[in-house]
């Protein structure tokens, strides 16, 4: 038990990117803490972490370890989970990671209904379009859109997001109306940056039953959903933008909807958690409490 405190001491420094922070979380002194870590890089025999006076940092067998550690550490909590099955309230943190626009939209909202019925629960919720790895990132629950490529997660589905082509009257009445996918070159493109790989989102439709990609030249380049959004309703271009974020615009007439017949196909919207884990039931909870976004996609 002795060594595997020293690897606790480990994974939260790496985790909270220093001793005073990781020991503000695990409760004990920051020279614990130092100590601990200190006798596992000597058992060990490498440098686990850059030391400075402000912050330290892993080193690439640190960055290794921590990979591991993470994985055989939340086994043990779900090993703990599990052990206490007379213990049917949910309790601890609930740890999720979720695309910016919708889940502030549509899964904040019944993340707050699930604190509300179990007051034992906690919250850590990252906002972010860039995808993490959740075990790396201890992560219980994410919310992907579109095709999955980690055949590693549990996939779950439970809504879907089509794509809407959009500008504003006033860019129309000064531009005109494209009526073709091939009158877009003319046009200014309002387009996102995929914030993993910093490349251009291109523009997909679909035409006569085939799927068609168009990467336009962009005059505005935005890396946030939602203010790719507000750069559209302030004229300066025409952009692809998810249906379920200006279905609002659209109905109001502050956004016109071009090629509609050119949809393409939507896009799947899942829950993702790890596979070849016990699930906490903190994790339970959250999982049936989001499959009530089913009822915004009767396709799902």
């Amino acid at each position: 038990m002795q060594g595997l405190q020293q690897f606790v001491a480990f994974a939260e420094t790496a985790r909270h990117g220093g001793f005073a922070a990781a020991a503000r979380r695990v409760g004990v002194a920051p020279s614990t803490l130092a100590k601990a870590v200190g006798r596992l890089e000597a058992s060990l025999g490498v440098k686990l972490f850059h030391r400075t006076t402000r912050q330290v940092t892993l080193t690439p067998d640190g960055e290794r370890l921590f990979g591991r550690c993470q994985r055989v550490l939340a086994e043990i909590e779900n090993l703990e989970a599990e052990a206490s099955g007379t213990r049917t309230e949910p309790t601890g943190t609930l740890r999720v990671d979720l695309p910016v626009y919708y889940g502030r939209r549509y899964v904040l909202p019944l993340l707050a209904q699930l604190l509300r019925r179990h007051p034992g629960l906690h919250l850590d919720v990252r906002l972010t379009d860039a995808k993490v790895d959740l075990v790396r990132e201890n992560v219980d629950l994410a919310v992907r859109i579109g095709r999955l490529d980690d055949s590693t997660l549990v996939a779950r589905r439970v809504d879907q997001q089509g794509l809407a082509l959009c500008a504003s009257p006033s860019y129309l009445a000064a531009h005109g109306v494209p009526r073709r996918i091939e009158d877009l070159e003319a046009h200014a493109a309002v387009v996102f940056r995929l914030p993993t790989s910093g490349r251009d989102r291109p523009w997909q439709f679909r035409q006569r039953g085939t799927a068609v990609e168009l990467s336009p030249v962009a005059r505005v380049r935005v890396n946030e959903t939602e203010a790719l959004l507000a750069a559209v309703l302030l004229g300066t271009g025409i952009c692809q933008l998810p249906d379920l974020l200006v279905e609002g615009e659209l109905a109001r007439g502050d956004l016109v909807e071009l090629l509609p017949s050119c949809r393409p196909e939507a896009m799947p919207i899942n829950l993702v958690y790890p596979s070849g884990r016990l699930i906490p039931a903190r994790v339970r909870v959250a999982i049936e409490a989001l499959t009530a976004l089913r009822r915004r996609a009767p396709h799902a």
